[in-house]
C-alpha cells in the first residue's frame, strides 16, 4: 500500500484514521527491510524510535489533538543531517561511531510535523561526489538498474524515495545533489534559494553553497516537506528573515501566460540524444498549457564546472579542518600499525605527536575523494594562488549570477535538461574524476548563482531509464517554479512509472 501513496494522501488518511501511524511505518520499515539488502540506501535504521513516533502520533489522534502536516509520513534523512538519536557519519570513517548531541533545524521541525524518521541514508562522503560510489560504507545502487549508480551525493535518500520505502527523504545540495540524484531516479528533489532552509545542523562541505532540500515521489508531497523545514533560523546567520510560503498552494495554480526560458548553452556538446529529446517535449507540453518558450543566453556557463570546483574545494578545505582526532570521532595513533584505528578521542590518551596525530587520523578517516579536494582546496587559498584562482572564481561567480538576473528579466522560469545522461554503471567513471565531475554541470550554475532549482520526471529513455526536466526559477519564487512542475506532472509519462527490478 505505501508504493502507492504520496506525502499528502499518506497524512490525510492518518489524520482521518483511515490508517494508524504506526501501521504506516510498520509498513515502511518492512520495505526496507526486504530491499536494502540490494540496494544499501540506508547507513542506520531507527526502527525502535520510528515506532515509538508513530505510536505519539497515534495518541495524539485518539485524544483529539491537533495533527502535524506530516503526522505519520515516513521521512528519510541524508546521513550529513545531524539527529540527536542516530549516528550522522556523512558517509565517512572519520565520524563512524559520531552521534550528535541535538537536531539540526530541519529535523526539530520535521518532528513538529508529526513526521517519522525512519533512518539515515548513504552518501558519498562528506556530499563529495555525483554517484554515492565514494561513501566509505559501500555504493548505493539505482532501483531502475542495479548495476547503475543512483546519482550523488545524496543517493541514499534518492533511492529510498524511487523504491517507495518512504514517500520522501532529505538530501543536502552543493553544486547538483539533490537534483542530479533525482533526474538519475525518477524521482521530484528540490534545491530551495539559498538562505530560504537553515544549515544548522547540516555537515559542512561548501557553506556558500550548502542547502538542505527535500525529495519526494510527487510535487506536492515535496511542496509540503520544504513549507515544513522552510523559515529563518537565528542559529544559522546565513538564514535570511523572507516572509512563509504555503508551497503546497502553489501547485495546481494556472500556468498559462508564464514565460519559460530555454538556455541554448544547455542543449550542446555532451548532452545524450534521448535526454534532449524528452526535456524538448516536456517544454513543448508546458508550451501547450499556454506557457510561452523563448530562448535565453547564459554566456558564462561554460566557466561554471571550473569556478566551482575551485570555489568548493577551498571551502571544504576549510571546513573540514575540524576533523582532526581532537575533540570527536576517530582518533589514530601514529605509533599503531598503518590503517589502524584506535579509540574515538574522548576514550583514547597519550598521544605524544600531536601534529602526527592529526596526519595519520586524518589519513585513515578521510577517502580519496575527499583528500583530493582538500589538497585541491588548500592549494588555491594558498599564498601566491588565492588571487590567480579563488579571488578570480568568485568574480566568475559573480557574473553567473548576472546571466540569470538578465534572463529573469525577460522570463519566470529557466528549463533545462538536469543531467546530460540518464544513470550511469557503477565503476564506469570512478577512476576518472573529470568525467565524474561533468555529470553536474547543468545543476552547477543555479548552486553558484544560489537560485532556487528542482528536478522532476520526464519521458523515460528507450532502455527504461529516469530523465530528469530541470526547473529554475528568481530567487524566493519557488511558488512559481512548483506550479510548472505540477502543471508539468499532470502530462509527464513518468508518473505512473516503478522501478521494475524492486518492484515486489
Amino acid at each position: 500500500m505505501l508504493e502507492d501513496l504520496g506525502v499528502t494522501q499518506i497524512a490525510e488518511k492518518v489524520r482521518t484514521g483511515e490508517l494508524t501511524a504506526e501501521k504506516v511505518t510498520e509498513e515502511s520499515l518492512a520495505r526496507i527491510a526486504a530491499l536494502d539488502g540490494e540496494l544499501h540506501a540506508f547507513l542506520h535504521v531507527a526502527r525502535g524510535d520510528a515506532l515509538d513516533q508513530a505510536r505519539e502520533v497515534d495518541r495524539r489522534r485518539s485524544r483529539g489533538d491537533g495533527l502535524g502536516v506530516l503526522a505519520g509520513v515516513p521521512v528519510a534523512i541524508k546521513d550529513a543531517i545531524c539527529t540527536r538519536s542516530a549516528p550522522t557519519t556523512a558517509g565517512s570513517k572519520i565520524l563512524a561511531k559520531y552521534v550528535p548531541p541535538y537536531d539540526a533545524t530541519v529535523i526539530e521541525r520535521l518532528r513538529g510535523a508529526g513526521a517519522i524518521i525512519v533512518g539515515k541514508t548513504n552518501m558519498d562522503e562528506f556530499a563529495m561526489g555525483s554517484s554515492t560510489e565514494n561513501s566509505a560504507f559501500g555504493p548505493t545502487k539505482n532501483p531502475w538498474d542495479l548495476s547503475r549508480t543512483p546519482g550523488g551525493s545524496s543517493g541514499g535518500s534518492a533511492a529510498a524515495v524511487a523504491a517507495r520505502m518512504t514517500p520522501c527523504a532529505l538530501g543536502s545540495d552543493t553544486g547538483g545533489s539533490i537534483r542530479q540524484p533525482a533526474s538519475l531516479t525518477g524521482t521530484v528533489g528540490v534545491k530551495p534559494t539559498y538562505g530560504r532552509v537553515s544549515r544548522f545542523g547540516l555537515i559542512a562541505f561548501a557553506s556558500s553553497l550548502d542547502q538542505i532540500g527535500p525529495f519526494a515521489t510527487d510535487v506536492r508531497g515535496a511542496a509540503r516537506l520544504l513549507s515544513v523545514i522552510s523559515g529563518h533560523d537565528a542559529r544559522d546567520s546565513t538564514s535570511l528573515v523572507v516572509p512563509s510560503v504555503d508551497f503546497e498552494a502553489a501547485c495546481g495554480r494556472s500556468v498559462r501566460g508564464l514565460r519559460i526560458g530555454v538556455p541554448d548553452e544547455y542543449f550542446g556538446e555532451g548532452l545524450d540524444a534521448e535526454v534532449g529529446r524528452s526535456v524538448r517535449a516536456a517544454i513543448g507540453e508546458l508550451e501547450a498549457e499556454g506557457c510561452k518558450v523563448t530562448p535565453v543566453k547564459l554566456p558564462h556557463t561554460n566557466f561554471a564546472l571550473a569556478t566551482y570546483y575551485v570555489l568548493a574545494t577551498a571551502e571544504a578545505s576549510s571546513n573540514l579542518a575540524r576533523f582532526d582526532g581532537v575533540r570527536y570521532g576517530l582518533r589514530v595513533d601514529p605509533a599503531s600499525p598503518p590503517g589502524v584505528a584506535g579509540a574515538p578521542a574522548s576514550v583514547r590518551s597519550g598521544v605524544s605527536d600531536l601534529r602526527g596525530m592529526y596526519g595519520a587520523t586524518r589519513d585513515a578517516g578521510f577517502g580519496a575523494e575527499v583528500k583530493r579536494r582538500i589538497l585541491l582546496g588548500t592549494f588555491v587559498l594558498s599564498a601566491g594562488y588565492y588571487d590567480a584562482y579563488y579571488l578570480k572564481a568568485q568574480k566568475v561567480r559573480t557574473l553567473v549570477r548576472q546571466d540569470f538576473e538578465r534572463a529573469f528579466a525577460q522570463v519566470d522560469v529557466i528549463c533545462s535538461p538536469t543531467s546530460p545522461t540518464t544513470a550511469f554503471r557503477l565503476g564506469e567513471k570512478v577512476d576518472e574524476p573529470l568525467s565524474m565531475y561533468l555529470n553536474d554541470v547543468y545543476t552547477l550554475p543555479a548552486s553558484l548563482a544560489g537560485i532556487p532549482a528542482m528536478s522532476l520526471p520526464c519521458a523515460p529513455s528507450a532502455a527504461g531509464l529516469p530523465v530528469g526536466l530541470h526547473i529554475m526559477a528568481r530567487p524566493f519564487e519557488e511558488a512559481t517554479m512548483l506550479a510548472v512542475a505540477a502543471a508539468w506532472e499532470t502530462h509527464s509519462p513518468a508518473s505512473a512509472l516503478r522501478p521494475t527490478p524492486i518492484s515486489r
